[in-house]
């Protein structure tokens, strides 16, 4: 990370505590391999605090079997990246895990995403994040109008983290039963941004609906975002999508939030909510149609190793974490 300020206090326990909610092998929703992910700071942090130097942190990855990905190389995963680094790079590409394209790519995000929180965080900016669907099965949603910073952060600390503990426990029977068949599922994720001082960001292309949906992209699996009544609003009136603006003599709001906190790409001050939708996990246990990039021949390709039944859980913490990138840099400009 460059740019990053010099001054900010680097909580370890609370940043162990925050990529525990990512790392793998946690519980029988998630892929069987265990990983500390302990970050070693190499430079920018000096006896716990930051210098003002570009930060650098490592992950050293003790739990491999790079063996599982070797069939891999010449057949690529339907719906995986493998077949498009091929296109671009050829037989040259490192297949391990995926790359570049690994969702173990992740766990760094988290630490940037971690130290940009810490500094949001001393402004009075908080983001939470929790499971809003698995398959078809839907959290209740933050209340778009106002988020108390208990409601925020609540499904954090869960060990599954949905606001409803009663449908979070039908969206484990579903992970589960597709785990039970070799298959996988797909789900999204709510974020919601609270204390964003109306007036930041830009038009256009500076927007901050641009901005934030350019770093979730950046997740692997990211398919889709949306911002307060997304798709749904365009299946509304307007007299029923727009946001009626109030003032109580103080302070001016909108008394609902289908705008999503953001208008014309510029905070308005009410809480930015939006959702990421994340596809099901290509690698997959049934066997799938594919085709020998050496041979040009038509194969069935069964996966071997471990992967997560649905990846969705450990993305909410990395949901927020790129999120924090994304707006510490629109309220540095």
């Amino acid at each position: 990370m460059d740019g990053f300020p010099a001054g900010v206090k680097v909580d370890e326990d609370r940043l162990a505590a925050f990529m525990a909610r990512r790392a793998p092998g946690r519980n029988a929703f998630s892929t069987a391999r265990k990983e500390a992910d302990k970050p070693e700071f190499v430079s920018g942090v000096c006896n716990g605090i930051t210098t003002g130097a570009p930060i650098c942190a490592m992950i050293r990855n003790t739990n491999t079997r790079s063996s599982d990905y070797d069939k891999l190389q010449d057949i690529p995963r339907p719906s995986h990246a493998d077949f498009a680094a091929f296109c671009k790079y050829g037989a040259n590409r490192d297949h391990r895990g995926g790359g570049e394209f690994s969702g173990r790519l992740t766990a760094p995000l988290c630490i940037a995403g971690f130290l940009c929180m810490e500094v949001l965080r001393e402004k009075g900016i908080l983001i939470g994040a929790h499971i809003a669907s698995v398959g078809t099965v839907r959290d209740d949603p933050f209340d778009p109008v106002c988020i108390s910073s208990e409601e925020l952060l609540c499904a954090g600390a869960k060990a599954f983290p949905v606001l409803n503990d009663q449908i979070g426990l039908a969206m484990q029977d579903l992970i589960l039963d597709a785990k039970k068949d070799a298959d996988s599922v797909g789900g999204v994720v709510e974020c919601a941004v609270i204390g964003m001082p109306a007036g930041r960001g830009d038009s256009s292309f500076g927007g901050i609906e641009g901005k934030l949906s350019l770093a979730l992209f950046g997740i692997p699996a990211v398919k889709g975002v949306e911002f307060g009544s997304g798709f749904a609003g365009s299946a509304l009136r307007g007299s029923q999508n727009n946001d009626p603006i109030r003032t109580d003599g103080k302070r001016i709001f909108t008394s609902t939030n289908h705008a999503g906190g953001i208008m014309g790409g510029i905070s308005n001050g009410m809480p930015i909510v939006f959702r990421a939708a994340f596809k099901p996990t290509p690698s997959i246990g049934l066997p799938q149609e594919s085709v020998s990039l050496s041979r040009m021949e038509n194969v069935s390709l069964q996966i071997e190793g471990r992967h997560d039944p649905c990846i969705v859980q450990r993305a909410v913490p990395v949901v927020e974490a790129v999120a924090a990138i994304a707006i510490l840099d629109i309220l540095s400009e």
